[in-house]
Parts: C-alpha cells; sequence; structure tokens
C-alpha cells in the first residue's frame, strides 16, 4: 500500500482529509489539555482557558483569510446546507428579492431553500451544458433592487470553482458558499459581503461552520431567525450566544497552525495548483481513456471530476485504488463516474500516487 505514517491517501469529499501533524497532536492533548487533567472536549466554553483559545484561533483564522477589521467571524453549527437558510433569514434585511447564480449541485440547494423565504431569480446558470462552466459576468442579469447576490465559488459534485470574483457597481452584496475551497489560495474577503464555509473541507471535523459577514449587514434579521442561528446575536455575543462545537474549533485552531507553519494560503495554493495540475494532465495526456468535461478555465483545484471511457470498469478502478492505498475516489451519486478531492491537507505525495495508479490502470487496459 501506498501510506504515509500508516495512513492511507485519502481522496474523499468530506468528511475529508485532516493534516497528519495535526491529528497527531490532537490525539497527544486529547486526555490532558495543557496540564489541566482533562481533555478540551471536557471544560467550560466560558472558561478561561476555551475563552483563550477561541480568541487565538479566530485571530489566527482572521489572519489567514486577511479579513478587515470592518468582518464579524462566527464559528457556529448547521453546516452550508443550513446556511442555505440562515443567509437569507439574516440578510433580506426588509427586502424581498434575491438573486443566485446556478453552477451545480450546491447551488441549486441553495435556490430550493432559498425561495422558502423570498423572491429568488437566477440571474445565470451553466445547467444548459449539465454544469461544467461559470458563466460569464457579462451575460448575468443582476438587478440593483436584490437583497444580496449569490454564488457558489466550487462545486464539489461537478469540478467546477470560480478564479475570478463577479463584481458590480450596484452596491448589492456578493455571498459565496466557500465550503470546498476555503484557505485554499488567497481570497479578497473584501469583495465579498458575506462568506460561509463548512469545516469538513480545509478547515477540520464536520459540525463547525465559519461565517464572515460585513458589520453593516447585520441588525436586521428576519422575525423568525432562530436565535443561535443569528448573526447579529452571535456577533454581540461573541459566536457564544450558545455553547459552540468546542472540539471542532479546536481542531480548526491547530489546522490554522499548521497552515500558517506551512506558509499560509498563499503557499498552498501554489502547492493546490501544481497537485491539480498534475491529474489534469494525466486525464488530458490519456489519449481519451480518462476525460474531463469542465470547462479548462473554470476546472476546479479541489475537486477533480473525471470519468472513464468505458464505465464499466469504474468498479475495478476502486477496487484497485483501494488496493494500492488510495480511497475516497468514488464520483457524487449525481453524477457518477471518479473524483478526487485534493483539498489542503492532501499531499502532493498521495496526488503522486494516485497520478502513477491512474496510469498504470489506463496501460493495464489499453
Amino acid at each position: 500500500m501506498n501510506r504515509t505514517q500508516n495512513r492511507t491517501f485519502n481522496f474523499s469529499a468530506g468528511p475529508a482529509a485532516l493534516p497528519t501533524e495535526v491529528l497527531i497532536q490532537a490525539q497527544a492533548e486529547l486526555l490532558d489539555y495543557q496540564g489541566t487533567g482533562i481533555s478540551i472536549m471536557e471544560m467550560s466554553h466560558r472558561g478561561k482557558i476555551f475563552m483563550a483559545l477561541a480568541a487565538e484561533v479566530e485571530h489566527d483564522f482572521r489572519e489567514l483569510m486577511a479579513i478587515p477589521p470592518n468582518y464579524k467571524v462566527l464559528f457556529l453549527q448547521g453546516g452550508g446546507k443550513g446556511e442555505f437558510s440562515f443567509i437569507p433569514l439574516n440578510l433580506l434585511r426588509g427586502k424581498n428579492q434575491a438573486e443566485y447564480v446556478n453552477t451545480g449541485l450546491w447551488s441549486t440547494g441553495a435556490i430550493k431553500e432559498a425561495t422558502k423565504y423570498c423572491e429568488v431569480t437566477t440571474i445565470a446558470s451553466s445547467e444548459d451544458r449539465n454544469f461544467t462552466y461559470v458563466p460569464d459576468v457579462s451575460g448575468w442579469k443582476p438587478s440593483k433592487d436584490a437583497a444580496f447576490r449569490h454564488i457558489c465559488t466550487n462545486e464539489t459534485v461537478h469540478g467546477v470553482e470560480y478564479f475570478s470574483i463577479p463584481e458590480f457597481d450596484d452596491g448589492v452584496p456578493l455571498v459565496a458558499d466557500m465550503s470546498s475551497h476555503i484557505l485554499s489560495r488567497p481570497m479578497d474577503v473584501s469583495k465579498f459581503g458575506c462568506i460561509y464555509a463548512g469545516a469538513q473541507k480545509n478547515i477540520g471535523p464536520s459540525g463547525l461552520t465559519m461565517v464572515i459577514v460585513r458589520e453593516d449587514l447585520l441588525g436586521h434579521p428576519h422575525a423568525m431567525t432562530p436565535s443561535v442561528f443569528d448573526y447579529t446575536q452571535q456577533a454581540k455575543h461573541d459566536w457564544m450566544l450558545n455553547t459552540p462545537p468546542t472540539f471542532a474549533v479546536y481542531l480548526a485552531g491547530l489546522t490554522f497552525k499548521w497552515l500558517k507553519q506551512n506558509g499560509g494560503v498563499e503557499a498552498m495554493g501554489k502547492v493546490n495548483a501544481a497537485k491539480a495540475k498534475q491529474i489534469y494532465q494525466t486525464i488530458d495526456h490519456s489519449n481519451g481513456f480518462y476525460r474531463n468535461d469542465v470547462a479548462v478555465a473554470d476546472r476546479s483545484q479541489m475537486n477533480v471530476v473525471f470519468f472513464l471511457r468505458d464505465e464499466q470498469h469504474n468498479a475495478a478502478f476502486l477496487a484497485g485504488a483501494e488496493s494500492a492505498g488510495l480511497v475516497g475516489l468514488k464520483g457524487h451519486k449525481a453524477v457518477g463516474g471518479l473524483r478526487a478531492s485534493i483539498y489542503n491537507a492532501v499531499s502532493p505525495e498521495a496526488v503522486e500516487a494516485l497520478v502513477l495508479y491512474m496510469r498504470a490502470f489506463a496501460a493495464k487496459l489499453a
């Protein structure tokens, strides 16, 4: 098997690979955190030790993302799907219209949920080509009357990623679901009114949700917004209105330290680009044995979706990969095929092992 420190190479889309160094440190501190004789999971979120940890975790996250001071950072629960509801509940601010761009399964889900709370206009969509591209901004049809404009900046299922931020001079705040590529490369937070992300791709375990929201958008939640998902109340209480997922926050903090030790998001972006390039080149140079249907300019650096020329061999590909110590490569049921999710914690060594296996599998069946 191809393994590093007895760890299988994990290409799962989420929950996904965590840095081995992070897990080793968490393992060492599991029973005794900083000499307290108890786990971080067992101590009060109001106690001095956890409050100090929480402040440090938020500080590191702000530093990594270069978050401007006029943005609140919230460590919440409910996942990305929960945010599909919490976004309109918090950001409609008395209006009844929101705009969405549909680039895949997660955009579709966000649109469906938002229609429960307001009138939704889909101002652009790539459904006409099976969600294999990002619609050119010149063809979008925005309105200055919208409460917000929503995009999913990386679609894990279809393998499509935005590499430029759509901008309109109309004052409508841009909202982004960044669940699957947050911290994978530098992002200009100031271009967005709100960013949200489930942690289980590049940050930590499932159960933690990150929200970055501009302060001027707070203060006018829908009356039916549950208190624990009210951004205004959570910001007022430094995201401690209810008991946060303390162990997930702790693990996120370890991941942030790991990122900083490895050069931050700028360095990580270069590594991720190289990893993705290696897999896409293998696909493109396979003489049609493998294919990727996404427009080249919009190919995700986090989720490489690909198909075999003869999909009857999918099961054999997956079985052989598992025998080689490569797991999590089955495509999403909505599109089928295969998928390699190569988040920050997936090492270049893991990608090299995958590429060698792909070439060997193709040669075997040629």
